[in-house]
Protein backbone atom coordinates (compact mmCIF):
# COMPACT_ATOMS: atom_id res chain seq x y z
CA UNK A 1 0.00 0.00 0.00
CA UNK A 2 1.05 3.39 -0.75
CA UNK A 3 2.20 6.00 2.11
CA UNK A 4 -0.78 8.17 0.48
CA UNK A 5 -3.29 5.83 0.36
CA UNK A 6 -2.60 4.85 3.70
CA UNK A 7 -2.47 8.27 4.95
CA UNK A 8 -5.95 8.67 3.60
CA UNK A 9 -7.05 6.04 5.36
CA UNK A 10 -6.21 6.79 8.73
CA UNK A 11 -7.35 10.21 8.01
CA UNK A 12 -10.34 10.64 10.40
CA UNK A 13 -13.12 12.44 8.28
CA UNK A 14 -13.68 16.34 8.70
CA UNK A 15 -16.30 17.14 10.82
CA UNK A 16 -16.00 13.47 12.75
CA UNK A 17 -15.22 15.01 16.45
CA UNK A 18 -17.91 17.74 16.18
CA UNK A 19 -20.34 15.53 14.93
CA UNK A 20 -19.53 13.12 17.90
CA UNK A 21 -19.76 15.24 20.35
CA UNK A 22 -23.26 16.89 19.39
CA UNK A 23 -24.09 13.14 19.55
CA UNK A 24 -22.99 12.84 22.96
CA UNK A 25 -24.87 16.12 24.03
CA UNK A 26 -28.12 14.97 22.10
CA UNK A 27 -27.52 11.89 23.96
CA UNK A 28 -27.56 13.10 27.45
CA UNK A 29 -30.61 15.10 26.28
CA UNK A 30 -32.53 12.15 25.34
CA UNK A 31 -31.32 10.63 29.08
CA UNK A 32 -32.35 13.35 31.02
CA UNK A 33 -35.71 14.04 29.31
CA UNK A 34 -36.25 10.01 29.28
CA UNK A 35 -35.75 10.28 33.34
CA UNK A 36 -38.12 12.84 33.59
CA UNK A 37 -40.63 11.17 31.78
CA UNK A 38 -40.05 7.81 33.62
CA UNK A 39 -40.28 10.22 36.69
CA UNK A 40 -43.51 11.33 35.55
CA UNK A 41 -45.42 7.74 34.73
CA UNK A 42 -43.95 6.99 38.36
CA UNK A 43 -46.45 9.16 39.71
CA UNK A 44 -49.77 7.48 39.37
CA UNK A 45 -51.27 10.53 38.12
CA UNK A 46 -52.95 10.12 34.53
CA UNK A 47 -52.10 13.49 33.64
CA UNK A 48 -48.43 13.10 34.57
CA UNK A 49 -48.77 10.03 32.90
CA UNK A 50 -49.79 11.25 29.56
CA UNK A 51 -47.04 13.76 29.64
CA UNK A 52 -44.50 10.95 30.68
CA UNK A 53 -45.28 8.71 28.14
CA UNK A 54 -45.05 11.92 25.42
CA UNK A 55 -41.84 13.01 26.67
CA UNK A 56 -40.31 9.01 26.59
CA UNK A 57 -41.16 9.96 22.33
CA UNK A 58 -38.94 12.88 21.83
CA UNK A 59 -35.67 10.88 22.59
CA UNK A 60 -36.95 7.63 20.38
CA UNK A 61 -36.99 10.38 18.21
CA UNK A 62 -33.84 11.73 18.78
CA UNK A 63 -31.94 8.01 18.41
CA UNK A 64 -33.76 7.52 15.22
CA UNK A 65 -33.04 10.75 13.58
CA UNK A 66 -29.33 10.35 14.60
CA UNK A 67 -29.12 6.51 13.38
CA UNK A 68 -30.68 7.49 9.98
CA UNK A 69 -28.21 10.87 9.38
CA UNK A 70 -25.17 8.16 10.82
CA UNK A 71 -26.02 5.86 7.43
CA UNK A 72 -26.59 8.12 5.05
CA UNK A 73 -23.52 10.14 6.16
CA UNK A 74 -21.37 6.54 5.78
CA UNK A 75 -23.14 6.02 2.56
CA UNK A 76 -22.17 9.73 1.51
CA UNK A 77 -18.68 9.05 2.34
CA UNK A 78 -18.32 5.58 0.67
CA UNK A 79 -19.91 7.25 -2.52
CA UNK A 80 -17.12 9.70 -2.61
CA UNK A 81 -14.44 7.82 -1.90
CA UNK A 82 -15.33 5.26 -4.91
CA UNK A 83 -15.36 8.92 -7.24
CA UNK A 84 -12.22 9.95 -5.78
CA UNK A 85 -10.78 6.90 -6.50
CA UNK A 86 -11.69 6.70 -9.98
CA UNK A 87 -10.62 10.04 -10.48
CA UNK A 88 -14.44 11.03 -11.11
CA UNK A 89 -15.19 13.22 -7.86
CA UNK A 90 -17.30 16.60 -8.97
CA UNK A 91 -15.05 19.64 -8.73
CA UNK A 92 -15.97 22.87 -6.82
CA UNK A 93 -14.42 25.54 -9.10
CA UNK A 94 -17.49 28.27 -9.18
CA UNK A 95 -16.40 31.68 -8.64
CA UNK A 96 -17.17 32.59 -5.52
CA UNK A 97 -17.65 35.88 -3.58
CA UNK A 98 -15.48 37.70 -1.27
CA UNK A 99 -17.16 35.76 1.38
CA UNK A 100 -16.91 32.70 0.53
CA UNK A 101 -20.79 32.53 -1.40
CA UNK A 102 -20.98 30.91 -4.40
CA UNK A 103 -22.29 33.27 -7.45
CA UNK A 104 -26.00 31.87 -7.78
CA UNK A 105 -25.70 32.54 -11.63
CA UNK A 106 -22.96 30.37 -12.32
CA UNK A 107 -24.04 27.80 -9.80
CA UNK A 108 -27.60 27.66 -11.86
CA UNK A 109 -25.58 27.76 -15.12
CA UNK A 110 -23.78 24.55 -14.21
CA UNK A 111 -26.45 23.16 -13.13
CA UNK A 112 -28.13 21.98 -16.70
CA UNK A 113 -25.26 19.54 -16.92
CA UNK A 114 -25.60 17.68 -14.08
CA UNK A 115 -29.84 17.10 -14.21
CA UNK A 116 -28.97 16.18 -17.60
CA UNK A 117 -26.92 13.50 -17.07
CA UNK A 118 -29.67 12.21 -14.10
CA UNK A 119 -32.30 12.21 -17.07
CA UNK A 120 -30.06 10.33 -19.21
CA UNK A 121 -29.23 8.06 -16.80
CA UNK A 122 -31.57 7.75 -14.04
CA UNK A 123 -30.52 4.54 -11.88
CA UNK A 124 -26.72 6.14 -12.06
CA UNK A 125 -25.89 6.42 -8.91
CA UNK A 126 -23.24 8.64 -9.40
CA UNK A 127 -25.01 11.08 -11.64
CA UNK A 128 -27.16 11.68 -8.55
CA UNK A 129 -24.37 12.24 -5.98
CA UNK A 130 -23.56 14.87 -8.82
CA UNK A 131 -26.64 16.90 -8.93
CA UNK A 132 -26.91 16.72 -5.38
CA UNK A 133 -23.71 19.18 -5.22
CA UNK A 134 -25.10 21.07 -7.98
CA UNK A 135 -28.19 21.15 -6.05
CA UNK A 136 -26.00 22.49 -3.25
CA UNK A 137 -23.66 24.77 -5.03
CA UNK A 138 -27.19 26.43 -5.83
CA UNK A 139 -28.31 26.92 -2.40
CA UNK A 140 -30.92 24.18 -2.17
CA UNK A 141 -30.22 22.04 0.43
CA UNK A 142 -33.41 20.33 0.41
CA UNK A 143 -33.35 18.83 -3.17
CA UNK A 144 -29.57 17.98 -2.22
CA UNK A 145 -30.08 16.03 0.45
CA UNK A 146 -33.04 14.35 -1.64
CA UNK A 147 -30.35 13.63 -4.25
CA UNK A 148 -28.18 12.02 -2.00
CA UNK A 149 -30.58 10.30 -0.73
CA UNK A 150 -31.59 8.76 -3.67
CA UNK A 151 -27.51 7.86 -4.95
CA UNK A 152 -27.39 6.41 -2.10
CA UNK A 153 -29.87 3.94 -2.37
CA UNK A 154 -29.08 2.95 -6.05
CA UNK A 155 -25.18 2.88 -4.67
Amino acid sequence: MTQVAEEKRRRLPRGLVGVVAVTALLGLYGWAVAGRGIAMIRTGEPVLIAIGAAALVIPLLVLLLIAAEFRLATRVQRMADELSDAGQLPVDDLPRSPGGRVDRAAADAAFGPYRDAVEAAPESWQAWYRLAFAYDAAGDRRRARAALRRAASLH
